[in-house]
């Protein structure tokens, strides 16, 4: 944990809180240093089910990379650091547990790529969000032109990164670029009984079906059924998977162990 990052856990859960107010939750150099420790340290914690990413502050989820850090920045290091950017966001896209991005406020930029490198999006109503490079005469160099097709289309994808147009919480979750749309109880609340339903299933199940979609997707559907059964076979072997048929033999909740 740091001061940029704070971790807290709640039963199998943990959220994970972009600690930046003052600077819209921003990412810099130390931010991202601090999410690879903690995507390190996650891949050893088996008990970790499911993880909520939020802001602080309440006025943004993230306004992307740090400007006025940017700024100082040699322009011979800015292509590391992008790449560091692009790199830390697909470790979350590809990390053993789903990520949720609980997006209360604005989410410019690299903030809604890192949001597009989650498995589920929750908008809270004051949600606004945007894929606004264009507009610093640059474009989406963190998975945001790869990613936002892929939810919402090549066309609808083009017209928001093209125009750099932000968007309202209704409008992301009709598109698709959300998949749930919070009432007053707001993203974060949404998105903790969102992850607390997933933290409900089997572990190793929960994520061989992560890795079954995301690893069929550009596949044709042949091999995309073959990589399924492979992705399934991984569940025979388990406690967990016997757990459950006793559980429902013996009508009481199961007990997962995630092995």
């Amino acid at each position: 944990m740091s001061d940029v990052l704070t971790v807290a856990r709640h039963g199998h859960v943990e959220r994970w809180t972009l600690n930046r107010p003052k600077a819209l939750n921003s990412f810099n150099k130390a931010l991202l240093v601090a999410l690879n420790a903690e995507l390190d340290r996650l891949e050893g914690d088996a008990d970790v089910r499911a993880v909520v990413l939020a802001g602080a502050g309440g006025k943004a989820f993230s306004a992307g990379a740090d400007l006025k850090e940017r700024k100082t920045m040699p322009a011979d290091e800015v292509p590391a650091f992008v790449s560091l950017i692009g790199s830390t966001f697909g470790r979350i896209a590809g990390a053993r547990v789903p990520f949720i991005a609980a997006i209360d406020g604005y989410a410019l930029g690299g903030g809604l790529e890192i949001a597009l490198a989650c498995d589920l999006r929750v908008v809270g109503p004051n949600a606004k969000v945007g894929l606004t490079e264009t507009r610093l005469a640059i474009i989406p160099g963190a998975g945001g032109t790869q990613r936002l097709p892929r939810l919402v289309g090549p066309g609808r994808a083009k017209e928001l990164i093209l125009t750099g147009r932000r968007i309202g919480a209704d409008e992301a979750a009709r598109i698709g670029l959300a998949e749930v749309l919070a009432g007053d109880e707001g993203a974060v609340a949404r998105a903790h009984e969102l992850a607390d339903a997933i933290g409900g299933g089997g572990p190793v199940a929960i994520a061989a079906a992560k890795a079954a979609i995301d690893g069929g997707l550009d596949r044709s559907l042949e091999d995309a059924l073959a990589w399924e059964r492979s992705c399934y076979d991984r569940t025979i072997p388990t406690q967990d998977r016997l757990e459950a048929l006793a559980a429902f033999a013996e009508k009481r909740p199961p007990k997962f162990l995630g092995r």
